[in-house]
């Protein structure tokens, strides 16, 4: 009976969300579990110069190029481990992002730590991510 409920409800976000026009409903009924982050990246820096998430809690990263004028991308990886060995593979977006466009990264899921993000294509400095 709890499952029914749960697909009468998607279903009718879903039809709600076509009949508005508005296809992101349809992305946010798939994201159930994950808290998504949301980071604007301007020309040279993220507006978020710091994050504090929690450990062990699924996350996914949208980034949004607003004015850079060339495409962008987005790392995490441990604080002063910033090597591409050492990135976080799931934390990369699905595409690099056009100006005035945004994409997703896969669920990350971090341990306690420090991490930083960044972008190696703008470049931005290196933020601060901490784990608790």
């Amino acid at each position: 009976m709890k499952s029914l409920k749960s697909l009468a409800l998607t279903l009718a976000i879903v039809a709600g969300g076509l009949l508005l026009g508005r296809p992101l409903f349809i992305r946010a009924a798939l994201v159930q579990d994950a808290r998504v982050i949301l980071l604007d990246q301007t020309p040279g820096e993220f507006e978020k110069t710091e994050l504090k998430l929690k450990a062990g809690k699924p996350y996914i990263f949208e980034v949004t190029n607003d004015g850079v004028d060339h495409e962008v991308g987005f790392v995490i990886a441990p604080a002063g481990k910033t090597e591409a060995a050492d990135h976080i593979q799931n934390a990369y977006l699905s595409k690099t992002v056009k100006d005035g466009e945004s994409a997703r990264s896969q669920e990350v899921v971090l341990e306690k730590g420090e991490y930083v993000y960044f972008c190696p294509l703008n470049p931005t400095p290196q933020y601060k991510l901490v784990v608790k």
